[in-house]
């Protein structure tokens, strides 16, 4: 998991990545930004790719592991409108910098001790954050403003979760460019009181609603043809985790994890499915991760030892179990199936059949099967994060196509080497007939 940005320039790259990501993004799915701040250490959040929307549950994981314990005074500024198009036009992008309307909210961003930004939070409900807020810091939200703040005594000893509304222009560019700016001078307000007052914070600055959803046309009104850059992108699950003790343990991605029976019957992918995490459990040395399906139980067994030859403790995956119809058939890991401890695990196909990594057990030759694509697995350092580590990948640095251009730039190399060596032998000839000396006399005698 990447660590957060602390922020020396932070509004004008999250309004840059927020430009970007509006127009990599054609998803018809509503969205705000979210801006998150606070003058303690926050976790850890990876930086959002272009185009990827946050769902509420992954904010709700990720909140509970902000607000797991202890007191938060938490401040939500929550403006009645609000969408990604609001920094790019009016966050100073398209041209002067000085321009920005958003300069307190900026500095409030350079003072704290950590930030994170969500360029596109999903929108379902205008009560979403603050029900979700509620739920993690169990108090109900007290609405206040600049005025009202400077005269109310915080108690830092429990949570206090203080709601600001923030209005949103409803005319022309000049009024929303007021509006906006009249709401960043309140928020530059209520942070300088929060300072004065010496109360540890997070804040929070998001919209109740999108103030521009972008549509998506349907396919079929488009004109069929040729398109230049034109990919279908997949709907991208979730990973699989599980959490021991309101804390991420173990975590599993995967494509396809498919299972066959026989070599005649379809193959089954329970990614397709919903699993429950019963059993699964972790430790500092062992894992088990267990996806219980409606008829399949697939256990994933992972071991962290220490290495003296490597002086560091590496994790692999020893053994996945899969059961069925009161069946059970064990699948070893070959050995090919580690990483160190603090890193995950990827490889791009993980199969019992065909190169496999991983062996039946079952010396009667099973017919059983497992084929996993895109398999990315952890099981150990996930403590304080929700993203996988870097990831430790099965596939060899020198594949056969690196050998084939290594081999045939080295021959190019000698011939190329030999030619020069061979230029570098002609001599020219060092004595020359001079045409206007005199003629050579053979005297001829009889």
């Amino acid at each position: 998991m990447a660590r957060p940005s602390y922020c020396s320039s932070f509004i004008s790259m999250a309004f840059i990545a927020f430009f970007v990501a509006f127009f990599a993004s054609g998803s018809a799915t509503a969205q705000v930004p979210l801006l998150m701040w606070s003058s303690d250490r926050l976790p850890p959040l990876a930086s959002p790719t272009a185009g990827h929307i946050t769902s509420n549950d992954q904010l709700s994981l990720y909140l509970t592991s902000a607000f797991g314990s202890g007191s938060h005074t938490v401040l939500l500024f929550l403006q009645d409108k609000l969408s990604k198009d609001d920094f790019t036009v009016y966050g100073g992008v398209f041209g002067n910098k000085q321009d920005s309307v958003f300069k307190n909210l900026e500095a409030a961003q350079q003072s704290s001790s950590s930030s994170v930004t969500l360029p596109a939070l999903e929108w379902s409900d205008s009560s979403a954050i603050l029900t979700s807020l509620q739920d993690k810091l169990g108090v109900s939200p007290l609405l206040v403003d600049a005025d009202t703040l400077s005269h109310l005594s915080i108690n830092t000893s429990v949570s206090n979760l203080l709601l600001i509304n923030l209005p949103y222009c409803s005319g022309s560019h000049r009024s929303c460019n007021e509006v906006l700016r009249n709401n960043d001078e309140i928020i530059g307000k209520v942070m300088s009181i929060i300072k004065t007052k010496n109360v540890p914070y997070t804040a929070i600055y998001t919209g109740l609603q999108p103030s521009r959803v972008i549509s998506e046309t349907p396919m079929s009104n488009q004109p069929v043809g040729r398109t230049l850059l034109q990919a279908d992108i997949p709907d991208v699950s979730p990973p699989i985790m599980f959490n021991q003790s309101g804390s991420p343990c173990i975590m599993l991605w995967a494509q396809n994890l498919n299972v066959s029976l026989s070599r005649s019957d379809p193959w089954i992918d329970l990614r397709t499915q919903t699993p429950t995490l019963t059993g699964s459990m972790c430790n500092g040395t062992s894992s088990l991760l267990v996806l219980q399906y409606a008829t399949f139980r697939l256990s994933f067994s992972m071991t962290r030892r220490f290495y003296a030859v490597s002086a560091r403790n590496w994790f692999t995956l020893d053994f996945v179990e899969l059961q069925t119809n009161g069946q059970t058939e064990t699948f070893i890991g070959s050995g090919s199936i580690y990483a160190p401890a603090e890193y995950s695990f990827h490889c791009q196909s993980v199969t019992s059949f065909q190169d496999p990594l991983l062996i039946s057990n079952n010396k009667n030759s099973t017919q059983w099967r497992l084929s996993f694509t895109d398999f990315q697995i952890q099981g150990f350092g996930l403590a304080n994060g929700t993203n996988f580590s870097y990831a430790s990948d099965c596939a060899s640095f020198f594949t056969p196509a690196i050998w084939m251009g290594l081999l045939t730039a080295l021959l190019m190399l000698l011939i190329l080497v030999y030619g020069l060596h061979m230029i570098m032998q002609v001599n020219t000839m060092d004595r020359f007939d001079d045409p206007k000396g005199p003629s050579i006399s053979v005297p001829q005698s009889e």
